[in-house]
């Protein structure tokens, strides 16, 4: 079992800056696939960034290329993710994914971006 806690939701005005922290615990594997997923209002979950634990180029999701960064600290287990530029359509419940066989989700942190 993967344990995963998010921190760094909110509220910010439209242009403004947020950054998610996740955390992860329990039976990490050496190769794993660690992001952020979102679920903004009435719609579906979506991948906003993953990276694999040995590096390599993240995959981001079109909408946020440019303005959103993700960082993995295979260390401390954690990865983050830096969101610039923030727009109302930004908002969304933001989950940490974990994958390595077997997919594990954080419970979700609020992003709401409004002016």
């Amino acid at each position: 079992q993967v344990q995963l806690v998010e921190s760094g939701g909110g509220l910010v005005r439209p242009g403004g800056s947020l950054r998610l922290s996740c955390a992860a615990s329990g039976s990490i594997s050496e190769i794993n696939l660690m992001g952020w997923y979102r679920q903004p209002p009435g719609k579906q979950r979506e991948l906003v960034a993953v990276q694999f634990s040995g590096g390599g180029t993240p995959n981001y999701a079109d909408s946020v290329k440019g303005r959103f960064t993700i960082f993995r600290d295979n260390a401390k287990n954690t990865v983050s993710l830096q969101m610039t530029s923030l727009q109302p359509e930004d908002t969304a419940v933001y989950y940490c994914h974990y994958y390595a066989g077997k997919p594990f989700w954080g419970p979700g942190t609020q992003v709401t971006v409004s002016s």
